[in-house]
């Protein structure tokens, strides 16, 4: 029997706010524990919240770059439930009256509607010991400020969940109201899944999956499950509503705990926090900080520098390597080859290091600097490829690297006559192979005159001479 998946997203994202939601504890990651809290946090008699209005702010913008509407005033209320990371045993979040409401976002061609977004606390963080013996709690976490994301259920399968999730990280990274770290903690994702006959008019019985650390663990958790609620439903049982874990080694998921419903958490609205109105003006002044977002980025830099699908995503993927690219084509005049050395040299360099791309010290100007020499055949793209480590790790100018170790290109052809004239003397048993017919030792010979010249002959005048002292056999 064939069945229909659908699939509801929730995410929660920490606001990159330097203090809590509530008070003026440091949001900062750090490995000491419960060293970021105080009464407030805590959840102590007599302690009072105080909205932050930088993650108000925050929260505001992402509801706006997600196409919601945004809501006239909000409030808060208390999700009442009892957990041990909870130190006031109910959470701070909004209910009725979130930030914004009926919100998109587009997913190759295909609108993925946002139920809402809203702002609340985070709980703390519960670390056990080896032996399961044990459990401490670390209550830096706590009162961190997140905007929760929810989806409608408009999500059909694994990888479009995949892609959803990595095109909404890059929206919020390029609004840098976040770093969306998931190591840390920083972004979060609860799925929620049912299957229903192909045919069906209501959807099956969703279960909750929670405990997914990476996009990857969010696409293989759903296509497990996907397999086991099939299995139920073909055996001829009914599919439990409950709350699973995902289990990375075992790469399975596992009941955890029946599903709660809105009213097994009480809501109630928060007494010791206002209405918060959002004025027209604030929501113009916000509306005018926004970034040019992923999708127009995508179709500018393909209507305007004529670059692929492929080419763009590269780009497009990471702001800094967006911008940087803009950077360079000020000072040098041809996209694909600047897009080709960025996404492909630099990046790859940059990875082999284990730095972020913001980090190099090789500025754009440096960078079209160098591309302008390769156009202008000063120097090879091997030559520029060499010293790419050394102008990624220290500002330096290309040019007097360049000089300083005698990288220019070799470009009269004179002086690369010479060498093939030594090469072809030193190797006569790789001409004879090559005149007897074995193409290969074309390249032995090449390779040869590089090794002269140290990378540093024009590999166009090489082959244009090389052809003629072997009677115009290549």
């Amino acid at each position: 029997m064939k069945y229909k998946t659908t699939i509801g997203l929730e995410i929660h994202i920490h606001l990159g706010s330097k203090t809590k939601i509530f008070c003026s504890c440091s949001t900062a990651y750090t490995k000491e524990p419960n060293t970021h809290t105080c009464p407030v946090c805590l959840g102590l008699p007599g302690a009072l919240p105080v909205l932050n209005e930088r993650a108000f702010h925050y929260a505001i913008k992402a509801a706006l770059a997600l196409n919601c509407k945004v809501s006239e005033h909000v409030s808060f209320d208390r999700k009442n439930y009892y957990y041990p990371d909870l130190p006031k045993n109910y959470q701070i979040s909004q209910y009725s009256f979130p930030v914004g409401r009926a919100g998109v976002l587009n997913i190759n061609g295909r609108d993925i509607r946002i139920n809402r977004v809203h702002m609340e606390e985070d709980a703390g963080k519960l670390i056990h010991s080896e032996d399961n013996k044990r459990s401490f709690i670390d209550y830096n976490r706590t009162g961190v400020p997140l905007i929760e994301i929810v989806t409608e259920p408009d999500i059909d399968s694994p990888q479009e969940a995949y892609d959803f999730l990595q095109e909404l990280r890059t929206t919020i990274l390029y609004l840098g109201i976040s770093d969306c770290n998931m190591e840390e903690g920083s972004l979060r994702c609860d799925s929620n899944i049912s299957l229903s006959k192909e045919d069906a008019k209501e959807l099956g019985r969703k279960i909750e999956l929670k405990n997914m650390n990476t996009f990857r663990g969010v696409k293989e958790a759903l296509e497990y499950e996907i397999e086991r609620q099939r299995a139920v439903l073909e055996d001829g049982k009914e599919v439990v509503h409950e709350t699973r874990l995902w289990d990375e080694s075992r790469q399975m998921t596992a009941a955890m705990r029946s599903k709660e419903d809105i009213h097994d958490y009480r809501y109630f609205p928060e007494p010791d926090l206002v209405k918060y109105e959002i004025p027209e003006e604030l929501k113009n002044s916000i509306k005018e900080e926004l970034p040019e977002l992923p999708p127009k980025r995508r179709e500018r830099f393909k209507s305007e520098y004529s670059l692929n699908d492929y080419d763009t995503e590269l780009l497009v993927k990471d702001k800094s390597i967006g911008d940087y690219f803009e950077e360079v084509l000020k000072n040098y005049d041809n996209p694909k080859p600047a897009c080709n050395f960025i996404t492909s040299d630099i990046t790859g360099a940059v990875n082999e290091r284990g730095i972020d791309f913001k980090d190099i010290k090789l500025s754009a100007l440096s960078c079209a600097k160098l591309l302008n020499m390769i156009k202008d055949k000063k120097i090879s793209i091997k030559i520029a490829k060499s010293i790419l480590p050394e102008l990624i790790e220290r500002e330096l100018d290309p040019l007097v690297i360049i000089e300083k170790k005698n990288l220019m290109q070799i470009n009269r052809e004179s002086d690369i006559q010479n060498v093939i004239v030594q090469v072809i003397r030193e190797n006569p048993g790789a001409v004879r192979d090559f005149k007897s017919g074995r193409r290969e030792a074309i390249k032995f010979l090449i390779g040869q005159i590089m090794r002269v010249t140290e990378g540093r002959a024009n590999p166009g005048i090489v082959n244009k001479l090389l052809n003629q002292e072997l009677g115009g056999l290549i």
